[in-house]
C-alpha cells in the first residue's frame, strides 16, 4: 500500500496540503483536535474539487444535449433495424462517430474526480495506520486520530475491529452505527439523483443504448457504495456523501432551468416559462431566451411541449422571434398542428356579399329588410303629397304591374319560356 500511495504521491501530496490549508481555517474556529475542524475541512475539499470540475460538467452537458439532437436518427435506425440488433448496434456506434459524440459522456465527472477520491482514502488510510502521507506531519497525525465525527474516528471503519477502534478511543458500536447510517444516506442520494435524471430529464419517446446504460447505473451504483463502503473510513464516507449531495443540487438546479427536450422536466420548464411571458410580456435572462431561440430554430421539429408553448404565446397575442425575445404580435393568431405547420386560428373570415340574381340586378337589387312588401299600402301616404300627374303616373305602372302579375307573367326581366307541348 505504501508503494502505491509513493507512486501517486504527486495527487496525495496536493490533497494533504489542501486538507491542512483548510484545518488550519477551520482549527481556529472549533479547536484543532475537533471533529468540526477536519470533518469540515473534508467537505471544503469536496466543494472546492467540484468547483474546478463545473467547466467538465457544462462539456458533459453539451455532450448530452449533442446526444439528444440525434435522437430522431437513433429512432429511424431502430425502427429500420428493429430486427436486428446487431446491425442496430453497428449503426448507432457509426452515427456516433460521424457525429463526434460519446453515450459515456455522463461518467466524466466521475471518472475526473477518481484520482481526488483515491488519495484521500490513502490520506485517510495512512491516520489510520499511524502513518504520514503528504505534508501531514506526526503532530498534525496525533490530532487526526483525536477527532470524531458524531462519536466515530475520522480513520475508522466498519470492518474494524474492537481492538481497532478502542485504540482510536471510541466504541465499536457508535462506530458501526454511524457508518451505516452514512452508507445508506450516501447509496440512497446515488440512487434519488439517478432516478431523477431517468424519470425527470430524458425524453422517454426514443429508446437508446444511452438510457439503458444509465438505467443501469441507477441501480449499479447504490449498491457499489454499499458493497465498498464498509470498507471505507469515515472521512471517505463524508466525502462521498458530500459529493453526492452536491451532485444531487446541481442536477436538480439544471433540470429545472435547462431540462432535456422532451422530458417532463420540460413540460414543467414550459408551462412555467408560459406563465412568466405572458405576464410579463417578455423573456429575461440568456437562459430563458437560449431556450426560446432554439425552439424556434426547430420549425416542424418542435416537440410536443415546444408546440404547446409557442401555441400558448400565440393565444395571449404573442409572438416568439428567432433571437430568443418575445414581442406582441399583430393580425392573425398562429398556432402549431401536430406536424409542426403554422396556421391561422380565431380570426374571423371577411364576409363576401350575397351573390344576384339577375332579375334582382335588372330590378335595381334586393328589398330592404325594411321596405313595405305591399305596394298598394306603401303607395297610399306617398300619393297625398305627389301631384296629379304623378299619381296618373304612378297609378298607371302600379296597374299595369298587377295585370302582368295576375295574367301569369313574370315581374320583371326574360319571361319563362313556354315548354312544348306533346303531341
Amino acid at each position: 500500500m505504501d508503494t502505491i500511495a509513493s507512486l501517486f504521491s504527486f495527487i496525495t501530496t496536493p490533497v494533504s496540503w489542501v486538507i491542512v490549508q483548510f484545518h488550519t481555517v477551520y482549527g481556529a474556529i472549533f479547536g484543532p483536535d475537533t471533529g468540526w475542524a477536519w470533518g469540515l475541512s473534508i467537505v471544503s475539499l469536496v466543494i472546492l474539487i467540484r468547483i474546478c470540475l463545473i467547466p467538465l460538467f457544462v462539456k458533459q452537458i453539451k455532450a448530452t444535449r449533442a446526444m439528444q439532437t440525434l435522437q430522431p436518427e437513433m429512432k429511424k435506425i431502430q425502427e429500420r433495424y428493429k430486427n436486428d440488433k446487431q446491425r442496430q448496434s453497428e449503426e448507432m456506434m457509426k452515427l456516433y462517430k460521424e457525429t463526434g459524440t460519446n453515450p459515456l459522456s455522463s461518467c466524466l465527472p466521475i471518472l475526473a474526480q477518481s484520482p481526488f477520491f483515491f488519495a484521500l482514502y490513502h490520506v485517510l488510510n495512512g491516520i489510520a495506520n499511524n502513518d504520514t502521507v503528504g505534508v501531514i506531519n506526526q503532530s498534525l497525525l496525533a490530532s487526526a486520530q483525536k477527532a470524531h465525527i458524531f462519536g466515530a474516528p475520522l480513520a475508522a471503519k466498519f470492518t474494524d475491529s474492537s481492538s481497532d477502534v478502542a485504540a482510536l478511543d471510541a466504541s465499536l458500536t457508535t462506530v458501526r452505527i454511524v457508518t451505516a447510517v452514512m452508507i445508506v444516506l450516501m447509496s440512497a442520494s446515488q440512487f434519488y439523483t439517478q432516478r431523477q435524471l431517468m424519470t425527470k430529464n430524458v425524453d422517454t419517446t426514443v429508446k437508446t443504448p444511452f438510457m439503458q446504460q444509465q438505467k443501469m447505473l441507477m441501480y449499479v451504483f447504490p449498491i457499489m457504495f454499499a458493497v465498498f463502503g464498509i470498507n471505507f473510513p469515515v472521512g471517505v464516507l463524508v466525502y462521498w456523501l458530500t459529493t453526492n449531495v452536491w451532485t444531487m443540487g446541481q442536477q436538480m438546479y439544471v433540470i429545472r432551468n435547462n431540462p432535456t427536450p422532451g422530458s417532463k422536466a420540460q413540460a414543467a420548464y414550459l408551462e412555467r416559462l408560459t406563465k412568466h411571458v405572458t405576464h410579463h410580456g417578455k423573456t429575461r435572462g440568456r437562459g430563458e431566451r437560449t431556450i426560446v431561440k432554439a425552439i424556434v430554430a426547430k420549425g416542424r421539429d418542435r416537440n410536443e411541449h415546444e408546440r404547446k408553448f409557442i401555441n400558448g404565446l400565440s393565444k395571449a397575442g404573442l409572438a416568439a422571434q428567432a433571437d430568443g425575445t418575445v414581442v406582441k404580435s399583430e393580425g392573425a393568431v398562429a398556432t402549431v398542428t401536430e406536424d409542426g405547420t403554422p396556421t391561422t386560428a380565431a380570426v374571423p373570415k371577411r364576409q363576401q356579399p350575397k351573390r344576384q340574381s339577375k332579375s334582382q340586378r335588372q330590378g335595381g337589387g334586393p328589398k330592404q329588410a325594411d321596405e313595405p312588401t305591399s305596394l298598394k299600402k306603401a303607395d297610399e301616404p306617398e300619393d297625398a303629397n305627389k301631384p296629379e300627374d304623378a299619381k296618373k303616373a304612378t297609378q298607371k305602372s302600379g296597374g299595369g304591374t298587377r295585370s302582368k302579375a295576375q295574367s301569369g307573367q313574370r315581374k320583371g326581366g326574360p319571361q319563362r319560356p313556354k315548354s312544348p307541348s306533346k303531341k
